[in-house]
Formats: structure tokens, sequence, C-alpha cells
């Protein structure tokens, strides 16, 4: 049975709570400056929600990039146990991004002209980072590289993953590494040009899949990387959705034509021949 006091008790209490003289959960994550960080311009209630939604996306991309980079270097190393965790995790990251559209859907067409006026001509598509995460999976396009000029820092980084191989040229190296017949044209060529399908590769992907036991880290590989694309379509389609309920045909703050330029984005295929080998399977 205790014999402290309460008095004693409440002490104690006290001590297990004061978090001046260590670290707190705010202090750790510097929660004074994220939080401080929501700058509305106009007087709209929903100005918030727009904000918010932008920003903590972006910090998933910052999240979904480092996976992704350490992911390719990984491939790159043949280290794929680890590649898988991260890739993974990369595709657990897009369904984050694709449910954050559910709550900007929230916002009616009116409630978003209220704000528009004040954003000027900034855009989704001047985001640096999602621009790092198209090039890392393969969607080179080096008219993208412009929006950045503006930034030295950006740029740089942005340029970085432009001229590097992307996920999917690391993975066909590797399976050319493995004894599979890769064109050569697929392994050493222009990283800054988009890829282009290749029915040898196909060939390639599909001796992995008819004998998986065989290639099992390779068949692995290419189911990891099919459910990253299969997650990046959807993020692309709720993106066209939402803005399709949002503004209509309007353009785009950036200048974009809006939906019609999104619902190109939606016939972009990143990882070709594992999509079209699934017909001859």
């Amino acid at each position: 049975m205790s014999t402290a006091r309460p008095q004693d008790i409440v002490a104690e209490e006290k001590a297990r709570l004061d978090f001046s003289h260590g670290m707190s959960y705010g202090d750790y994550l510097h929660l004074d400056q994220i939080l401080s960080a929501q700058h509305p311009l106009s007087p709209a209630h929903d100005e918030l929600l727009f904000i918010v939604q932008h920003q903590t996306s972006e910090l998933w991309m910052k999240l979904l990039l480092k996976e992704l980079a350490s992911a390719i270097e990984d491939v790159r190393e043949n280290r794929l146990p680890p590649a898988f965790k991260k890739l993974a995790r990369a595709s657990r990251i897009m369904e984050q991004l694709v449910h954050a559209w559910d709550v900007l859907a929230t916002m009616t067409p009116p409630e978003y002209s209220a704000i528009r006026p004040y954003l000027g001509p900034s855009s989704g598509f001047q985001s640096f980072q999602y621009r790092c995460i198209e090039f890392a999976l393969g969607n080179k396009n080096a008219a993208m590289l412009g929006p950045h000029a503006h930034h030295p820092e950006r740029l740089a980084l942005v340029e970085s993953f432009h001229r590097a191989p992307s996920l999917y040229d690391e993975a066909l190296r590797l399976l050319a590494r493995s004894g599979l017949p890769v064109p050569a044209s697929h392994l050493e060529r222009d990283w800054t040009q988009p890829y282009e399908a290749s029915d040898e590769v196909e060939a390639a992907w599909l001796a992995v899949y008819r004998a998986p036991g065989q290639h099992w880290d390779l068949y692995q590989l290419g189911e990891k990387l099919v459910d990253l694309e299969d997650a990046f379509r959807l993020w692309r389609f709720r993106h066209v959705t939402t803005v399709e309920r949002i503004i209509g045909f309007k353009r785009g703050t950036g200048g974009t034509s809006g939906v019609g330029y999104l619902r190109k984005m939606l016939d972009v295929v990143l990882f070709p021949e594992l999509w079209r080998l699934r017909t001859d399977l």
C-alpha cells in the first residue's frame, strides 16, 4: 500500500509534465514554424483549406522523393530487399496523396472563385518536388525545367533528376545484369529523353513473368513498379476530376489549359512493357 502523500503525487506529476528543460513534442516537430506557415491572402474562409492541402501534399512528396531516390540507388547496387520496402512505402505515400483530393473536393466553385484572384500565376505544375518525382519515374520533359529557372538551387535539383537514369531505366539495367536480353539502346542512352517502349524489353520482362520462380526478385520488382504506377494513375485521375469539379474547363492559374492538360497526363504510361505483357502472358 502506497504511503505517498497527495501533495507528493501532485509534485511528481507536475515534474513529469514539465518540459521547460527538455525537448517537447512541439519542439521536436518544429510545430511553431509549421503552424505559422499558412498565410491566406484573401478574406475567404476556404483559403486555409487550399493552403493546408497543398502544404501537406508537399510534405508527403518530400518523403516520397527520398524513398524513390534511395530505391533507385538500391536497384543500381543490386540491393533489392531494401528497394522493395521503399517502393512499397512509396505506393502507400501515393495513396495518401490520392486521399488528399477528397478534402479539397469539398471546395465548391464559388468558394474557389473567391480565392483564385489572389493566387496570381502560381500553379501546382510549378512544384519542383513533383517535377523531380515525375523525372524519377521516367516522364522526362525538358520544358518542365522552365518554371524553376528563377531559383538556381531548385533548378539544380530538378536538373539532377532530369539528367539521371529513372527508376525504370535502372530496373532495365538490372535485368541486363541478370542475363536477360535488354537492347543496348535502352541501357546507355540520353537519359533526358522520354522513354520509348520496346518489344525487346517486353520480351525480357515476359521471360521473368513466365518463370517467376527462376527470377523471383525481378518478378517482385516488376510488381512493385506496377503497384507504384497504379497508385500514381489514381492520383492523376483524382487530380483531374477534382479540378474539373471545382473550376470546370477554365484555364489553370499557371497558364495551362487546366483540365485539358491534366487529361493528357492520364495517357502517360511510365512502365509500358510491364502493362503490355499482361496481354501476351
